[in-house]
């Protein structure tokens, strides 16, 4: 599981490889797919110049991992705790009333987003994995999706609900939803939630995810 401790690293150099930017050792998702940057588990001065010059100014980006000190070439916009939770076995179950949602749901979809704030999402976020959503009226009023691609792992992520229709179970049923896309193709899936966050802490060992790791996300900005 330790390619589970840089999974932006390991998405860019591993599955996302064809969508990364790349400068030596150094990747980023495109910015109108994702903010991440991906250093190598330990990034040396060169790393660290390489990412400021395929960063470049006005640009904040976001690293997810252990905490690491930052040289002068990046200032620290800001730093939070995340928990990592992988699912257990089995734990997928298809939903009939989930939808696949594509290219065309993109403006629905950065809506929820923009309401709900459940993390980076942008408007080709949706070209990293499925997403499923649940409709209302015609509505989209939940979704999630999947996002960093691993070696044998998949993330679980972008889960939100309209706030109209909370407290429905509506974000357990699409987890679940595509959890089972996941483990179809023989992996195991996996997510964040931010370590204050102790209503989705609760929540997901509630569902029987364990942790696996805890991690930093720092944004930065080339200075």
């Amino acid at each position: 599981m330790d390619v589970l401790l840089n999974p932006a690293y390991g998405a860019l150099t591993g599955p996302h490889a064809g969508i990364a930017e790349v400068r030596g050792n150094v990747r980023v998702y495109p910015s109108d797919v994702a903010p991440f940057l991906g250093l190598p588990d330990e990034p040396t001065e060169q790393d660290w110049a390489d990412a400021a010059e395929l960063v470049g100014p006005n640009r904040l980006v976001a690293t997810m991992g252990p905490a690491r000190a930052v040289p002068e070439l990046f200032k620290v916009d800001r730093q939070f705790d995340l928990v990592q939770f992988v699912a257990p076995a089995g734990f997928g179950a298809e939903d009939s009333e989930a939808v696949r949602l594509g290219p065309d749901d993109v403006p629905e979809m950065l809506s929820l987003v923009a309401l709900t704030d459940p993390g980076p999402f942008r408007a080709r976020t949706i070209e990293l994995g499925n997403y499923l959503g649940l409709r209302e009226d015609s509505e989209l009023i939940a979704m999630a999706g999947e996002r960093y691609h691993l070696p044998g792992y998949v993330e679980i992520s972008a889960v939100c609900t309209h706030p109209d229709h909370r407290g429905r179970g509506l974000a357990t049923r699409l987890i679940r939803a595509v959890v089972a896309g996941i483990e179809q193709r023989g992996e195991q899936a996996f997510l964040h939630t931010g370590g204050t966050n102790l209503t989705a802490i609760r929540l997901y060992e509630s569902l029987g995810f364990t942790i696996s790791n805890r991690m930093k996300v720092t944004l930065l900005q080339v200075v």
